[in-house]
């Protein structure tokens, strides 16, 4: 599926000329809804907003109309979700890379239908089922379905919608000549851009430079991206595929879905490496939602920063996943990853992707870290994220402390999240 293509689908989404207003909230919503629901306005007094406070970015309304007669199932069937941007962030989102994520999911069936963009936000179709909790993230059966969503997502999308080609440094001309291009082609020369190491860049590039301590944390963080480029830029592709995937970025609970079960099978059957069968929980049918992350990307990442999330915004380390869960969950996941793409399974693909999202488990602490200290510049939401990052940055620099041996030769006590990750069962 060719980049023009893609890129014609998104840009022909309906675009409305409106804002949504925190503080005009439920008139700009109907505002927004009554343009591309007409047929509504004769009974908006039923219209309804349900406000979601799962993220930590945007704000997220489920648009209900409660007309006489109808069943809950029937008015969520044509529910609509209002998703209006955070104050300031479009320095971390590109938003025109998400509309086209949004429409590449969507005609894949792995994304609802994408009704209208307005000015602060989009319009899409309501996904019937229940948002997830960090808790239920570690219920078997889902995250059965979230390894098997997540391998036919990496195996299937294709990033060419959402990336071009990364000038070298010597393919800079005058027109070009910009400082987040130049140190893009610095840092992943002749790759795919954006990718997860150039959106990295440019959030450090956006980092406040008011006094030396600002500008000694961006000095700090440019030199641990470029140390981490060269450490992991360079990892393999899934049992041999592509290095970059069409990656989520950003599986927390709130944005998995689980659909309604039309089952009440309670297991399920399927072929192991060795030719035989094993029973397995039948893995719940989930959906993935929010692709304003969305950007190419190791797969080790993608998986690395699931796990992360399965503490949740506190941060949880005790309830991580331990090497057996995750192999489990790898082995689920390099299952659907190689039957989207027609191929045999193998235990040695089993063994490196293990390795290889163990070495990118300090990863998204230092990506989300970032992340905060620029949300602690911009955000109106009531969240402390200059707190979140310090823990988030602490989850990289205890990975790499360990990583080195620098926290054994200290004779320190182990983070408990390394603990935790460390941990056989």
């Amino acid at each position: 599926m060719g980049s023009y293509q893609d890129s014609h689908d998104a840009n022909s989404i309906k675009h409305i000329p409106l804002s949504y207003d925190y503080a005009d909230s439920h008139n700009t919503a109907l505002n927004l809804i009554l343009t591309i629901r007409p047929e509504w306005r004769e009974s908006k007094d039923t219209i309804e907003f349900v406000r979601f406070t799962d993220g930590i970015t945007n704000t997220l309304l489920k648009a209900i109309n409660k007309l006489p007669g109808l069943k809950d199932t029937d008015i969520d069937r044509e529910s609509i979700l209002l998703r209006a941007y955070g104050k300031g962030t479009d320095v971390l989102i590109d938003r025109e890379r998400e509309s086209q994520s949004h429409s590449l999911c969507a005609r894949h069936g792995l994304a609802p239908p994408l009704l209208a963009r307005f000015e602060n936000g989009l319009l899409y179709k309501f996904i019937q089922g229940d948002v997830c909790s960090p808790e239920d993230l570690r219920r078997p059966e889902v995250w059965r379905g979230v390894a098997q969503r997540l391998g036919e997502w990496h195996a299937t999308l294709p990033i060419s919608s959402i990336s071009t080609t990364c000038p070298t440094p010597t393919q800079i001309t005058p027109q070009n000549k910009r400082a987040s291009v130049e140190a893009m082609a610095a840092l992943t020369p002749g790759k795919p851009i954006p990718n997860l190491w150039t959106v990295m860049q440019k959030w450090i590039l956006a980092l406040p430079t008011r006094n030396a301590a600002e500008c000694s944390r961006r000095e700090q963080l440019q030199s641990e991206l470029q140390w981490l480029t060269k450490l992991l830029a360079e990892t393999p592709g899934v049992g041999g595929t592509s290095p970059f995937v069409f990656a989520h970025c950003d599986l927390l609970s709130g944005n998995v879905i689980i659909e309604p079960t039309l089952s009440s099978a309670a297991h399920s059957r399927r072929s192991s490496a060795s030719g035989g069968s094993e029973e397995t929980e039948s893995p719940a049918t989930v959906s993935f939602i929010d692709y304003e992350y969305a950007t190419p990307a190791p797969a080790s990442f993608d998986l690395a920063n699931h796990f992360a999330e399965w503490g949740g915004f506190d941060c949880d380390f005790t309830v991580l996943p331990t090497r057996s869960v995750r192999r489990a969950f790898l082995s689920e996941y390099l299952h659907s990853f190689n039957l989207h793409l027609h191929r045999s399974y193998k235990e040695s693909d089993l063994d490196e992707l293990f390795g290889q999202v163990d070495a990118f488990r300090g990863v998204p602490g230092f990506y989300w870290g970032i992340w905060a200290l620029i949300q602690a510049q911009i955000s109106l939401i009531d969240f402390d994220y200059a707190n979140y990052a310090e823990v988030r940055l602490g989850e990289y620099f205890a990975w790499k402390k360990e990583r080195s041996g620098e926290r054994l030769k200290a004779g320190e006590q182990m983070p408990i999240r390394e603990q935790r990750w460390a941990q056989q069962e």
